[in-house]
């Protein structure tokens, strides 16, 4: 049986697949602090509407973007160290998220994911 998804959901897959395929290793650490930030902000608009199926699928892409990012860093001393710990403490977040979801917690993660996304981007 084939899983149903909506069209947005589709849409949302090819598009994110077209982008990886060319992407540069900087443009694959953006691509995944776009991905988290998006996650954390449906699954934020899922528990105001009081959708848990959303907001768990959005969780789980968090999640990912976390995980893939942790994947990629190198290294253990300087940044390394400081992402290790940072991704390390967003994941933690998100698992704490799936036993008591905490919107306020929630939204500040996706706030500073956000900052520190554009940062990245520089001007």
């Amino acid at each position: 049986m084939l899983v149903q998804r909506s069209p947005h959901e589709a849409y949302r897959r090819v598009d994110f697949d077209a982008r990886v395929k060319g992407a540069s290793p900087s443009d694959l650490v953006h691509l995944c602090y776009e991905h988290l930030v998006s996650a954390l902000g449906t699954a934020l608009h899922a528990e105001g509407l009081g959708d848990n199926s959303l907001k768990s699928r959005s969780m789980t892409r968090a999640l990912t973007a976390i995980t893939a990012l942790q994947l990629g860093v190198s290294g253990e001393a300087g940044v390394a160290g400081a992402l290790r710990q940072l991704y390390e403490s967003a994941r933690r977040t998100i698992l704490d998220a799936a036993i008591e979801f905490d919107s306020r917690r929630i939204a500040v993660l996706r706030d500073d994911f956000a900052e520190i996304g554009r940062a990245l981007q520089g001007p």
